[in-house]
């Protein structure tokens, strides 16, 4: 006879690991215990050397598929007397903490949902030990049932006998209840509940109306996806002309209908976390070109709360406007009271329940690049597992994120968990959501930061809200951060050629940045090279009117006015203030560049949203089929060979994409350049403008033909959502121990 002490560590929380580890020990003929200590799962295992080796082996092989086992330790320890095997209560102890995702409704969970001989029939907080809320309605670690938000709904008989007893698959489920002990439904501001108030939110959308329902990780406003008067006035409403909607679908078969979709992003689509898929249209679907105009790709995601799949049953529409329920720049409205103060007068009915979100979560969002997934916002379903980094420091720090998609990140050793999205900080309710998150997120996972690291920008809400902190501050450069969160997601610490292509960042030398070419490492960056320089002018405007930027590259008149990216008026009042130098600044922004050529082209002279030019520009280029200008030269040349070649109305697709040809040519040049001088041969793309599928692929397949190593996003953002990782990398590195 043998003992082991086990301890397994990494999302063993909230996954029915505590019951699969009974199960396997009953099978494996093992006496022993198994106890949640919050870092990990500990486990004493007995019997004889081969049933021993066996049950750990099964620990690995046959672990729930939610679980995700990060490092297992074992050690020899003296026999006991014993005869059966225990699960025991969790036991707190100091350590590294591991919080599972919110992990949507399994298929068991489904079939019983839609089963009427079940007594969960109809039950919208349906949940077992593979599924349900987790971070979002979390308290504290270790994660027992006591410390959620579900503390205040005791089981029923029938509910306490299926979590207390191992042969259940509820056993140990924490979330776990019934219609008769869980929460309930109900219609915001009348007496409507439980499946009344369901079938009243449903008579809502059939009839057209708009109706805020509240989710996993807060509310979603939903209409019907086919019903353009519904969607025009939603998008009045909104202030929201472009910027697509996503659709929830109600199952794969109306995804194919509406997408083109493989093999593997189906498995996304259908897996535990659920995210919304940017997915390319299929030409005949029957969603509303209003949910994403002017645009061939869809956002689609399938049910993942049984709330959701009650929805499309009966006679529904299967195609839903699923959109987070936030008025404009503010985060996604969790309370009651958030809905009726600020989406009130659009709403024909809020669907609500009184089961409470601790933390946000929006949905995540992620696109398909080189047949992989490409974050674009990670959220619900991802945060806060952590990043693994190989190099390990006895450090605590927050990584505050950026201004616009923010999300923060909190170190300790080798682990860096991202929080949940929180949203653009320029709305005061964004900020305040921000500082909520940090508590909370502090709390759970017992990080006290010793340093923050935030941007060097002076006027950033984020470094104003680390201000507030007390503690020494750390600042850096916002595409170093870029370029550091790309090293970090690839765990890749040793010296690269970072690419940040971006919109703006506060340079070193107070102008504005963000078409960057650097050589880095975890302690420092220098600029090698950048784009041409040019005038800025108007401030703020000049992020959101591209024409702006055209006039400054061309300084033509007669071209602009010709092209009609502006008036004879509208030039001479921006030559003059680049001139005289009148609210102007030099910049080196990538993104302003996408906003300038889309101007040209004739695609987009002012962003309604964020990134409109830019996308369009892109679309527009994947029209064309055959090959490009080939240019090489500065960009500067580059945009006024486009608009040359526009005004002698060369086609506007082959313009489109021998501008993205021609950046990426820019880019590689500069980058082999580079390697002459440094010997480097490792590129790390990072930045907003790296979203752009076309232009990522260009520049990683022309920087392999050169024999370079490409590292790019995939599970983090390169968008400004991933910066809080790259901070937290800085801050781990050059903090003291």
């Amino acid at each position: 006879m043998i003992r082991k002490r086990i301890r397994v560590y990494g999302i063993v929380q909230g996954v029915g690991f505590r019951p699969f580890i009974y199960r396997i020990a009953q099978e494996a003929k093992i006496t022993g215990s198994v106890c949640n200590k919050g870092p990990y799962v500990e486990i004493y295992a007995q019997g004889t050397n081969d049933q021993v080796s066996t049950f750990m082996s099964w620990i690995q092989t046959k672990a729930p598929e939610r679980s995700a086992i990060l490092k297992m330790d074992s050690q020899i320890i003296p026999v006991e007397s014993e005869n059966d095997f225990t699960i025991i209560h969790s036991e707190k102890v100091k350590g590294d903490i591991f919080v599972s995702p919110d992990i949507a409704i399994c298929d068991q969970c489904a079939k019983e949902l839609f089963d009427p001989t079940n007594r969960r029939y109809h039950h919208p907080f349906i949940n077992c030990t593979a599924c349900g809320p987790r971070l979002t309605i979390l308290d504290s670690m270790p994660y027992d049932r006591v410390r959620t938000s579900m503390k205040k709904f005791p089981m029923c008989p029938d509910c306490e006998r299926e979590y207390t007893h191992s042969d259940n698959r509820r056993y140990h489920a924490q979330p776990v209840c019934c219609n008769k002990c869980g929460p309930e439904l109900y219609i915001v501001g009348k007496d409507i509940h439980g499946e009344e108030a369901l079938h009243y939110t449903k008579s809502m959308i059939r009839k057209g109306g708009i109706v805020a329902i509240k989710g996993i990780g807060g509310f979603h406003l939903c209409c019907d996806a086919t019903n353009e008067k519904t969607i025009a006035y939603l998008r009045k409403w909104k202030h929201r002309p472009f910027k697509p909607f996503a659709i929830m679908a109600k199952n794969m078969d109306v995804v194919k209908r509406e997408c083109k979709v493989n093999e593997a992003q189906q498995k996304y689509m259908t897996g535990p976390q659920r995210p919304i898929l940017l997915l390319e249209k299929q030409k005949n679907g029957l969603v509303s070109d209003l949910v994403a105009p002017d645009n061939p790709m869809l956002g689609v995601m399938l049910p993942y709360a049984p709330v959701q799949l009650l929805l499309f049953e009966g006679d529904m529409p299967d195609c839903l406007i699923m959109t987070s329920a936030n008025p404009k720049g503010a985060p996604i409205c969790r309370e009651d009271a958030d809905v009726i103060e600020n989406l009130g007068d659009l709403c024909e009915a809020v669907l609500s329940n009184d089961r409470d979100i601790r933390l946000r979560a929006d949905d995540s969002v992620m696109a398909w690049i080189h047949g992989k997934p490409s974050m674009i916002r990670r959220s619900r379903g991802y945060a806060p597992l952590p990043m693994m980094i190989s190099q390990s420091k006895d450090y605590k720090v927050l990584g505050i994120g950026g201004e616009l998609k923010n999300t923060f990140c909190l170190a300790t050793k080798d682990l860096y968990y991202c929080s949940p999205y929180v949203g653009d900080l320029s709305d005061i309710r964004s900020v305040d959501a921000l500082k909520q998150a940090i508590t909370r997120m502090e709390d759970l996972l017992e990080i006290q930061p010793e340093r923050i690291v935030c941007d060097l920008h002076p006027r950033y809400n984020s470094v104003q809200v680390a201000k507030e902190y007390g503690l020494p501050i750390m600042q850096i450069q916002h595409h170093y951060a870029h370029i550091l969160s790309c090293m970090a997601e690839n765990d890749y610490l040793d010296p690269v050629i970072g690419v940040s292509m971006d919109g703006t960042g506060y340079g070193l030398d107070g102008t504005i940045w963000g078409g960057e070419i650097l050589v880095c490492d975890v302690h420092h960056f220098e600029r090698k090279a950048h784009i041409t320089p040019f005038m800025q002018a108007g401030g703020d405007l000049s992020s959101k009117e591209g024409w702006r930027i055209a006039v400054s590259l061309l300084q033509d008149k007669d071209l602009c006015v010709q092209l009609g990216v502006c008036s004879a008026f509208e030039y001479d009042l921006v030559f003059q203030m680049i001139q005289k130098q009148i609210n102007s600044v030099v910049s080196t922004s990538a993104g302003r560049l996408f906003d300038a050529v889309s101007a040209i082209l004739g695609l987009c002279r002012i962003n309604t949203t964020e990134a409109q030019a830019s996308m369009l520009l892109e679309f527009e280029a994947r029209k064309w089929q055959g090959e490009g200008m080939n240019f090489h030269g500065d960009t500067t040349a580059l945009v006024q060979a486009i608009a040359q070649r526009m005004f002698y109305k060369d086609d506007r697709s082959y313009l489109a994409y021998s501008f993205h040809e021609g950046l990426a040519n820019y880019i590689v040049d500069r980058v082999v350049e580079v390697r002459k001088e440094t010997g480097l041969s490792t590129v790390a793309c990072s930045g907003g403008v790296m979203q752009n599928q076309l232009l990522m692929d260009l520049v990683r397949n022309k920087c392999e033909e050169n024999g370079f190593q490409v590292l790019s996003h995939s599970m983090i953002p390169c968008n400004d959502g991933g910066i809080g990782l790259g901070q937290a990398l800085y801050g781990m590195m050059n903090g003291e121990e």
